[in-house]
């Protein structure tokens, strides 16, 4: 059988359904690939400039808390040393990279059967038409109408539509990407994948079977 995904009209009604592509949307889920997939991309979002100063860094301590000898304490040569207050750090953290190479054929892998999983669930949907000017309205009009209300929306659309990206960028349950950017871990902790019928297009020639895979 094949899988079908929901078509709304810019007017925000319901407007019958269109047969997805089963090389994209009807492949069996790899929970192993995805989630190596899902943590690589979380790991790129980091930035890693979290920083802490060694006792070489931090200001003051240029004098001995107390003398050497007579005080019954332990003998210190700074309060810079990290078990002061207000000390350095040991190995704490530095700035560093997090980023994770993953091949891209196991991104588009990855991305194909998350897309599968929302697609099997029904949560696939298609926007028809055009949008005149920029309207937040009217993109709550097509949420309503197509009883999207309350729910994630990843939201795919060509860079060159720019009424439609200006009209659903300020719903906070939106989530805006472009086919070339859509990412596996969009497509898992949305509810809804929305596509223009652009973007659709787009993405199935970015994920088809290519020679090799």
């Amino acid at each position: 059988m094949t899988l079908q995904a929901k078509v709304v009209s810019v007017t925000g009604a319901l407007d019958g359904e269109l047969d997805l592509v089963e090389a994209v949307f009807d492949v069996r889920a790899n929970v192993g690939l995805l989630h190596q997939v899902v943590v690589a991309e979380e790991a790129n979002r980091r930035r890693g400039t979290h920083s802490t100063k060694t006792r070489a860094e931090v200001s003051g301590g240029g004098a001995k808390p107390f003398r050497q000898k007579g005080t019954g304490n332990a003998r210190q040569g700074s309060t810079r040393a990290p078990q002061f207050t207000g000390g350095g750090i040991v190995h704490g953290p530095r700035p560093r990279s997090y980023a994770q190479a993953t091949p891209k054929k196991m991104v588009r892998a990855a991305l194909r059967q998350a897309l599968s999983d929302r697609a099997g669930g029904g949560a696939v949907y298609v926007l028809r038409g055009e949008m005149g000017a920029p309207s937040t309205k009217s993109a709550l009009g097509i949420v309503e109408g197509a009883g999207l209300g309350g729910k994630s929306v990843a939201l795919v659309a060509l860079p060159g539509e720019f009424e439609v990206v200006r009209s659903f960028r300020n719903l906070p349950e939106f989530m805006i990407a472009t086919p070339a950017s859509l990412l596996t871990r969009t497509v898992l902790i949305s509810d809804v994948v929305l596509f223009t019928e652009a973007a659709l297009s787009a993405i199935v020639e970015r994920l088809s079977d290519r020679e090799g895979e």
